[in-house]
């Protein structure tokens, strides 16, 4: 599959961007700047990039407690992110949601979601709204190997295969839930391989190359509009961090999994390959990372001096 230069740089602009907006913010909930839980995506960037990039804006997306990654994926500003995270009116959720919880219906996002596998029905929902409506919209559903193997998979699949519905069920295979090594948790080799129950295609893509991804999720999302039905797309990949920002390493993993898989960071794989292909060369991709440091920097400030919910609304937007 062909993408131009320009759809290129998109990706790795965006790809920096939920790498310098996450790791930025994780320092500062480490001194105490943030309320609540922080999760984040680092390592896994062109899962949701490669991905996104392959949806409209009026597509649909689930997502996970690692929900900051696929919002700035679908096109999310990270003024209004930084916002949601601080718990500032200003934010996506207006500060209800905070890390956890982001949705954006002008994006398409249908919301982030601390439990484990609760995006599976919704975007089967959204899917089937797609149908009944008779629109070519495509629902995707990010989830991870953890989630796999709770009930609420089957349930989704299930449905979706019976009613040939359009959506994409992404499995980001990061290998560990919280702990717990997916050789432990299943006797399945690869995911994608359980799509044959369903009657629905089972793909696997690396998911530390965004334009496998893209290639990969691009066909999926093309077959759904067709409205030939949903495809279980699963994504290889890692998180280079602990479950949670201020976990600590406790030897489930070795420190020579930990750096094999650094080596194969996908900002500095992408990075390669479009200096390679003479697409950019490093001095720009350097000037690109600092132009996207000063758009976080510009967004904290904005959220830190954005007003917080007033009390007596604590209600508003609240639907249950």
């Amino acid at each position: 599959m062909q993408i131009d230069a320009d759809t290129q740089r998109e990706f790795l602009r965006r790809m920096m961007a939920i790498r310098i907006f996450e790791s930025e913010m994780a320092a500062r909930f480490s001194q105490g700047e943030l309320p609540g839980f922080m999760h984040v995506y680092l390592g896994e960037e062109a899962t949701g990039v490669g991905v996104c990039g392959a949806l409209r804006k009026d597509d649909t997306i689930t997502s996970t407690h690692r929900g900051h990654g696929h919002c700035i994926a679908k096109g999310g500003e990270l003024r209004k992110v930084a916002a949601e995270l601080m718990g500032k009116e200003a934010g996506y959720s207006h500060g209800r949601g905070g890390s956890m919880h982001i949705f954006s219906k002008e994006l398409g996002i249908l919301g982030s979601n601390g439990i484990v596998g609760g995006g599976l029905p919704l975007a089967t929902g959204a899917g089937l709204a797609a149908k009944l409506q008779k629109s070519d919209r495509v629902s995707v559903c990010f989830f991870g190997d953890g989630a796999a193997n709770e009930g609420v998979f089957h349930e989704s699949l299930n449905m979706a295969g019976v009613h040939r519905l359009p959506v994409i069920y992404v499995c980001e295979n990061n290998l560990y839930a919280t702990e717990t090594p997916v050789r432990d948790a299943t006797r399945t080799k690869d995911f994608a391989d359980r799509a044959a129950i369903y009657g629905m295609p089972g793909v696997i893509a690396d998911g530390n190359d965004v334009l496998d991804v893209h290639a990969k999720a691009s066909e999926a999302v093309a077959r759904a509009r067709r409205g030939e039905g949903p495809t279980l797309l699963e994504s290889k990949t890692y998180r280079v961090c602990g479950h949670y920002v201020g976990h600590a390493e406790t030897g489930y993993r070795t420190k020579e999994e930990l750096e094999q898989w650094q080596r194969r960071d996908p900002i500095q794989l992408f990075s390669k390959r479009l200096i390679d292909a003479r697409i950019m060369t490093a001095e720009q991709i350097d000037r690109m990372r600092e132009q996207v440091k000063k758009e976080f920097d510009d967004a904290y400030a904005w959220a830190k001096a954005a007003p917080s919910p007033k009390p007596e609304s604590a209600l508003d937007f609240v639907w249950a």
